[in-house]
């Protein structure tokens, strides 16, 4: 099984809005967990956004709270993050991720990652 996510990023002003997709293939997203994680330069790997069907819960890291928001279309196969109210401190590489079963939390998968990953994209929040 692969995973192969195609997401669309972009150049956007602070205070701005995006919608990040991510359509996989291979694989169905059902009984799973889905993820989005970022990565600036010279900082490690962060988990923004993540659900687990395990618990049936979002989880979103501190910084992203109020500001981005997860979710899936089955039927598409696709996952998104809606990020709204961009800061400069946003700008990063995005990555989607799935799990085919969700064995975690959200949170447990925002935190230690998971296993298919699909390309990053760059989103640069200008100030």
């Amino acid at each position: 099984l692969m995973c192969s996510c195609r997401v669309g990023g972009g150049l956007v002003h602070a205070g701005g809005s995006l919608r990040l997709s991510c359509a996989a293939s291979g694989f169905a997203f059902g009984d799973r967990a889905i993820g989005w994680f970022r990565q600036a330069p010279g900082k490690e790997r962060e988990g923004v956004a993540c659900i687990s069907d395990l618990d049936g819960r979002t989880h979103y890291a501190d910084s992203v709270q109020g500001r981005f928001a997860i979710s899936s279309d089955n039927a598409k196969n696709t996952a998104y993050l809606q990020v709204s109210n961009l800061k400069p401190e946003d700008t990063a590489v995005y990555y989607c991720a799935a799990n085919l079963v969700a064995y975690y939390t959200a949170r447990y998968y925002c935190q230690y990652g998971m296993d298919y990953w699909g390309k990053g994209t760059q989103v640069t929040v200008s100030s």
